[in-house]
């Protein structure tokens, strides 16, 4: 197939303004994905745009498993939809008030806040 490229999970961007570490989520235009190795400002860095991953999640959002979720690009971490908020896929864990962290499985799809 003359004009395959590549499946598309992970595919590579420039690093932001301030670089980037491993493992932080990252908004690429409608790009949503996940840091493959920490990086320095305009170097190439891989996002993994599929799979699972244990995110940061605001503390007093409540998600049981299978609520979409979304990422709050200024906090930095997942949430539930909401005006501002880019849609990433949705929660395969339960995570309830105070906790810190939730799995989320990765849509893979472009994103644009809501």
């Amino acid at each position: 197939m003359k004009t395959y490229i590549q499946n598309g999970h992970v595919i590579t961007v420039p690093t932001p303004t301030g670089g980037i570490a491993s493992g932080d989520g990252l908004i690429v235009g409608s790009i949503f994905g996940i840091t493959a190795y920490s990086s320095a400002e305009g170097a190439p860095v891989e996002l993994s745009t599929t799979g699972v991953f244990q995110l940061p999640k605001a503390s007093a959002a409540v998600l049981a498993i299978g609520t979409r979720v979304a990422w709050d690009n200024t906090a930095k971490q997942v949430n539930t939809p909401a005006a501002g908020r880019f849609p990433i896929g949705v929660a395969v864990e339960a995570a309830g008030n105070g906790v810190a962290s939730v799995a989320v499985r990765l849509d893979g799809v472009a994103t644009a806040a809501a």
